[in-house]
């Protein structure tokens, strides 16, 4: 079975295209060849800044022969019902045979196709994908019409077998395919033929280029972190960065300069920034200090003079661009330390948050004033948690975040400590973004835990108020993220929050700021004559309360479905999280959790399966006698009706579990109560096997209804168990 070797050889393809592009070469072909009828044993691609690979293994050498049989219309059907039938199967009226079946005579065509060999599937295949290939951006180069990331120069296609390699005959916009490939750039020599996947990364690599991403990049970081070690130093990792880093050379070669003294002073995450950003360079810190003290470059070539000329002329760029972020620093800490921080605040009255929401200056006023209410319920001081958040987005007016606005929140944290804030605020500028993801650390400080939620919950409620909600795939405002940050933020500082008397809060100024915006809209003279305050003022909160409610309702739906997303991946059932979210409270999540946890837990039990079973035919049976009674059974049981042993030993655990579950729950031990509730397990099925629930005697049949009626309240008391499956 012959192996297939394709490359595609161009001007340098942007790293951060190399990998999808490899990607889309590899499933792109063989979904042509197996379509064709080409099937493989295993096929891997690869990518350098110059050429895009692809080696399969174990391709047919032909496709196979196929015999189809496809049923048509009758012998004696309309003509033109007989050559619609045969135009589709492509066949004619004398390669059709007539069969009797039950309908009578009928039209079979025969349809014969032969094998072909895989030198013409594979030379039709590739042209189609060379010339359909997405990717993000392409161009037109001379007179051809083909369009390529980067002008395309050759095409390599060979199948190799055991007798030889054969270049498969293939033209695209007058590049002819061939078994010739070239090496380096610079050092690769002139080009040279290859037979097979193995010779050619053989070759590749006398040539100075090593074909696989992954090998460049572990050659990258070991020569990175043996230089850094050698001088007590580390390489700060950045998987990222070594990835685009693989992708733009052929042939790393790893250099390690030093940044000037000049620059030392700034902050780590400045240097380490702009170097990545900016030059593409690793940091290398000094463990002791934790100071970012030198850089480390990867070459595409290797010098006579070891990478000096090479470490010099970057050094030299380096410090032009360092020379402008200690420009931004400078004047940034005499802001801080001189006008503070509220000039910068002041400024943002000029930007715009969302233009139905006002500008950033408002939305810090209503976080302010959020976070001095949330204060309490996480333990912050109320001053300092509003002295936070109206500093927290200070540095969105700084030189250095608008060079890099990566580093915001970060930077606010460095010109809070500058300008003498307490170190809480500092701490809350730097952490009220966090978490940013399901992997990002969860703040544990009172003061920035309340400028977190203030910051997101001001975000959610501000686009609910203009009904700018996340819609299937699509969340602009990344809602869903600020849910999940709000959920986490609650969960891992086990704070009880509830979120319904917050969003109602933090709904009514957003609202107001709606209104005040669309005002604004329809006559900009309110500008002059009042002012945001006297139309605020104007408004009676009375009047948006049923708005008001029905939009923290919907809110409050949100973060359930965003709960629910997040205890799955804890293994939590939906059922049993829905179970929950039916109690009252679900507005506390941490109590959602918890309960939602023990009857996790519980339902994971062989007894709280089968006490669950046993509420619902408890449940079902009294449902349907009250359906049919037109009654409620729920005026309590009497022991001196009990006919039977089990009935009375039923009366003795109920009375038991519930003296044992009302303290439980009084306390929140939903895994006690629980435990209480597992109690009544024997009882119930003993009960269930000795006694008919629907006796004869009325006033015995009532009783046990309404011992029913006490299972259902007893159990509901812990979740709502009708909402369990199974």
């Amino acid at each position: 079975m012959p192996d297939l070797l394709i490359e595609l050889f161009s001007e340098e393809i942007p790293a951060r295209m190399q990998r999808r592009a490899a990607e889309d070469l590899k499933a792109l072909v063989t979904d042509g060849l197996v379509e064709a009828g080409l099937t493989y044993a295993g096929a891997a691609a690869f990518s350098t800044p110059r050429r895009l690979t692809l080696a399969i293994e174990g391709l047919l050498a032909a496709s196979p022969a196929t015999r189809e049989e496809r049923r048509g219309p009758k012998a004696d059907a309309a003509e033109k019902a007989i050559e619609g039938f045969l135009r589709g199967a492509g066949v004619t009226r004398e390669q059709c045979e007539i069969r009797e079946d039950k309908k009578g005579a009928v039209l079979f065509a025969l349809i014969e196709k032969p094998g072909r060999p895989a030198p013409e599937i594979v030379a039709e295949v590739l042209e189609r994908v060379i010339r359909s290939f997405p990717w993000p951006k392409s161009m037109r180069w001379g007179a051809g019409s083909l369009r390529w990331v980067r002008p395309l120069h050759r095409i390599l296609c060979v199948l190799t077998t055991e007798a030889g390699a054969e270049v498969v005959p293939l033209t695209v916009d007058g590049i002819e395919a061939g078994n010739v490939t070239e090496g380096h750039r610079f050092m690769g020599g002139a080009p040279f033929t290859v037979s097979s996947f193995e010779d050619y990364e053989a070759k590749l690599k006398r040539a100075f280029v090593i074909l696989n991403p992954e090998e460049r990049a572990e050659a990258i970081w070991h020569d990175a972190t043996n230089r850094a070690f050698a001088s007590g130093l580390e390489v700060v990792e950045d998987r990222g960065l070594l990835a685009e880093v693989a992708g733009l050379v052929e042939w790393p070669v790893v250099l390690m300069g030093e940044i000037g003294a000049d620059f030392l002073h700034l902050p780590p995450e400045v240097l380490q920034t702009s170097m990545k950003e900016h030059q593409k360079f690793f940091s290398v810190k000094n463990p002791a200090t934790g100071r970012i003290e030198r850089f480390v470059t990867v070459a595409n070539i290797e010098t006579a003079d070891h990478g000096a000329t090479i470490l010099a002329g970057n050094r030299k760029v380096l410090a032009a661009r360092l020379s402008d972020a200690r420009f931004f620093w400078d004047n940034d800490l005499r802001v801080a330390r001189g006008p503070g921080l509220a000039a910068w605040t002041d400024r943002l009255d000029n930007v715009t948050f969302h233009n139905k929401l006002g500008s950033q200056k408002a939305r810090i006023d209503r976080i302010a004033a959020l976070a001095r209410e949330i204060a309490p319920m996480v333990g912050a001081d109320a001053d300092l948690a509003e002295t936070a958040a109206r500093v927290a987005k200070a540095d969105l007016s700084s030189e250095m975040v608008y060079e890099f606005p990566e580093l915001q929140g970060l930077m606010g944290r460095y010109y809070a400590e500058a300008a003498g804030l307490p170190t809480e605020v500092a701490a809350a500028a730097q952490e009220h973004y966090s978490p940013l993801g399901p992997s990002d650390s969860v703040p544990t400080a009172p003061v920035s835990v309340a400028v977190a939620l203030a910051d997101k919950l001001d975000t959610l409620t501000g686009f609910w108020a203009i009904d700018e909600k996340p819609t299937g795939s699509k969340d602009p405002y990344a809602l869903r993220r600020a849910a999940l940050g709000v959920i986490r933020l609650v969960l891992a500082n086990g704070l009880r929050l509830p979120l319904d008397g917050a969003l109602r809060n933090s709904i009514y100024p957003s609202m107001i700021a709606r209104d005040w915006h669309a005002a604004l809209g329809e006559s900009n003279a309110l500008l002059g004559l009042s002012g945001f305050a006297y139309f605020a003022e104007s408004k009676n909160q009375e009047d948006y309360s049923p708005e008001i409610a029905q939009k923290a309702q919907d809110l409050l739906a949100f973060f359930h479905d965003r709960l629910k997303v997040h205890l799955k991946d804890e293994g939590i059932r939906h059922d049993v999280i829905d179970a929950c979210l039916a109690m009252p409270g679900s507005d506390d999540l941490a109590l959602v959790v918890a309960r939602a946890r023990a009857l996790q837990g519980f339902m994971g039990s062989e007894d709280g399966t089968n006490l669950v079973q046993g509420f619902k035919r408890a449940n079902n049976i009294l449902t349907q006698a009250e359906e049919k009674d037109g009654v409620e059974y729920s005026f309590g049981a009497d022991l001196k009706f009990t006919e039977t042993e089990e009935e009375r030993a039923l009366f003795a655990a109920l009375d038991a579990a519930e003296a044992r579950i009302a303290p439980a729950m009084a306390a929140e031990d939903f895994a006690a109560a629980m435990s209480a509730m597992a109690s009544l397990r024997a009882p119930i099925d003993a009960f269930f096997t000795a006694v008919q629930v629907n006796a004869d005697n009325q006033i015995v049949r009532r009783n046990r209804l309404n011992l029913l009626a006490r299972i259902r309240k007893i159990c509901l008391q812990v979740a709502d168990l009708t909402r369990l499956e199974g």
